[in-house]
């Protein structure tokens, strides 16, 4: 079974999002995939109760109770690594990883970016977005590297920047398709890493 471990930050919409395409597109038997436990940052993280309420472990290492960024990292790596994880995923993990993090799940690390990257890397994307003037914005699944939002792009969705938007009203509507094809691109990076593993 190609175990997928998702990290946390808040409520985990899509996380909750790719849970629930895993139960309903029977990843299980159709791609011996399954979402293996859900790790949050911070104890009171809404998500976390979603995850267990699905049988799915969940786990808070409040990163506070560390000395350093590198000590929590090295923890968060432990538990991550006990699931012995085909897939790391992102979803709305509000934490810059160590760059030693990122090299220990090189190919196997993956995010989704609430902007068409390149454009808008970093934070406010959706207010950047409308004080430039963009006409359509969107949202990224990439590959995470030690450059922040620099790494290969694996799947994208663009929607309209309406008159009158505002920073939430198009994260709203950026949400939407990020609930649509985050599940899509984790299903594809499951694929493409087992066809690697098949390759003579």
């Amino acid at each position: 079974m190609k175990n997928i471990v998702i990290l946390i930050s808040g409520a985990g919409s899509n996380m909750a999002a790719i849970v629930r395409a895993a139960q309903q597109e029977d990843w299980a038997r159709r791609d011996g995939a399954r979402v293996a436990a859900v790790i949050s940052h911070r104890p009171d993280a809404a998500g976390l109760a979603f995850a267990r309420a699905q049988g799915i472990a969940a786990l808070a290492l409040d990163h506070r109770a560390y000395a350093s960024r590198a000590a929590f990292d090295a923890e968060l790596a432990a538990a991550i690594d006990r699931q012995q994880p085909a897939l790391v995923v992102l979803a709305g993990f509000m934490r810059i990883l160590t760059p030693g993090f990122v090299a220990r799940y090189a190919g196997r690390l993956i995010n989704i970016h609430p902007s068409l990257l390149p454009a808008f890397t970093g934070r406010h994307t959706h207010q950047r977005a409308i004080d430039a003037g963009c006409r359509f914005a969107g949202t990224t699944v990439h590959q995470v590297t030690a450059d922040l939002d620099a790494g290969p792009i694996l799947d994208q969705a663009v929607v309209p920047v309406l008159p009158g938007d505002t920073a939430d009203s198009l994260a709203a509507r950026v949400l939407t398709q990020e609930h649509l094809i985050y599940p899509r691109a984790v299903r594809a990076c499951l694929q493409r890493l087992a066809a690697l593993s098949d390759a003579p």
